[in-house]
């Protein structure tokens, strides 16, 4: 019996998913990665509820691969300390099966690679093309050789080349108007209980604790697309500084050691929806398909979700056919089966990402907000909904994951 195969374009959260999903469905799978080398640096992921089951749908327990932290509380605050909203953690995994949990996004990513065959993994091939004129997807590398495959998974990231190549009439990306700031310091000492992110007018600064006693770190500010202050670290406590504790001591221990392990990237998300997710043989998943802002958490959970979604739609990966093409090729059914799947999975998936695209674009706004007036009208409604009331709000986004059929 010969077996399907998927070429993956991008080693991401969304991509590595995908490809465990297919693997365990029986498809020889793919995966092409750019960068010469699975990432060493990099900041934190949260995953929440929804994404967790969706993982646990194809067997993938994150907490245990990666080390995680389920802190007391999450809520938002003011500059000056206050809390303006607070759920306890206890609360919501009654009330969503379980908590949300926090991760190393290298220790996570290199989990999911190591949950593929070695062989799957291509590092330092850059994905240049799909030919798909005949129906028959190649993909084109510019390290060759060419791949013919049955299914190619489009998880490229928020500038992906095969969006623009096959949907070159979409207005494409949407600057928010933020820059956003990310590292990881070791502070073990400090014992923070909460995830938490602050409020300030124009500005935002989020804590989350990671397991291994380390903090992801991440900061937002209101500025023009492209600034790029000389030094992120002084920059950073110049902004944020003379904000409550503990944020000038985690402040302090920032870029410590390498001022490089300071992400700083602008943000975008999709000016608009995509008017589907698949062309032919070929589904875009996480960035690529429906890039939005990191104000819900969700940008890598919508890519857990797109991805398992994907592989459940589609045909198991082995087949009697007679006519593959070899070990170097696709195989050539004459079936409809994968592109009426993809179809599926536009129907699927279109509606659910593209809500939470627009909703944490809105958050967004508010969190961004400058006028004093607009930001203390802001900080006062949001302190007098009830915290029940106002994690209710978030049962679409953590209670909506399901798979179709």
């Amino acid at each position: 019996m010969q077996r399907r195969h998927a070429v993956v374009a991008g080693a991401g959260i969304g991509g590595l998913t995908a490809a465990i999903a297919l693997h365990r469905r029986g498809w020889r799978v793919t995966v092409c990665e750019r960068a010469p080398e699975p990432p060493g640096t990099g900041a934190g992921i949260g995953l929440a509820p929804n994404a967790l089951r969706a993982l646990d749908t194809i067997g993938v327990d994150a907490a245990r691969a990666a080390g995680s932290a389920v802190p007391a509380t999450m809520g938002v605050r003011r500059s000056d300390g206050r809390w303006l909203t607070r759920a306890e953690t206890s609360y919501m995994a009654a009330r969503y099966g379980m908590p949300p949990i926090a991760v190393p996004r290298p220790a996570f990513t290199a989990a999911l690679a190591a949950a593929l065959p070695p062989e799957a993994l291509r590092y330092g091939t850059t994905v240049t093309g799909v030919d798909d004129a005949t129906g028959r997807p190649t993909v084109r590398t510019a390290e060759g050789p060419d791949l013919p495959a049955d299914l190619v998974v489009a998880a490229d990231g928020i500038h992906s080349p095969l969006r623009r190549a096959y949907f070159p009439d979409h207005p494409g990306l949407h600057y928010i108007g933020e820059t956003a700031w990310r590292t990881l310091v070791d502070a073990p000492d400090l014992r923070i209980p909460s995830m938490s992110e602050t409020w300030g007018r124009g500005e935002r600064f989020g804590v989350t604790p990671l397991a291994d006693g380390r903090y992801y770190l991440y900061a937002t500010a209101v500025v023009p697309a492209g600034a790029r202050p000389a030094d992120a670290r002084a920059e950073l406590s110049r902004r944020f500084g003379s904000w409550h504790d503990p944020i000038p001591a985690l402040l302090d221990r920032v870029g410590r050691f390498d001022p490089a392990d300071v992400l700083q990237n602008d943000l975008y998300d999709l000016a608009a929806p995509l008017p589907r997710l698949h062309h032919g043989r070929i589904a875009w998943i996480g960035d690529a398909a429906h890039a939005m802002a990191p104000n819900l958490g969700q940008g890598g959970c919508q890519a857990i979700e797109d991805a398992v979604v994907l592989a459940h739609l589609l045909p198991a990966g082995g087949t009697g056919d007679t006519g593959h093409t070899g070990d170097t090729g696709g195989r050539a059914d004459s079936g409809d089966a994968v592109p009426t799947a993809l179809a599926a999975y536009t129907a699927a998936r279109r509606g659910r990402t593209d809500a939470v695209r627009l909703r944490a674009r809105r958050v967004g706004r508010l969190g961004a907000l400058r006028n004093p007036l607009a930001a203390t009208a802001r900080d006062l409604a949001v302190r007098a909904t009830p915290n029940r009331l106002a994690l209710r709000g978030m049962d679409d986004l953590f209670n909506g994951f399901r798979l179709p059929g």
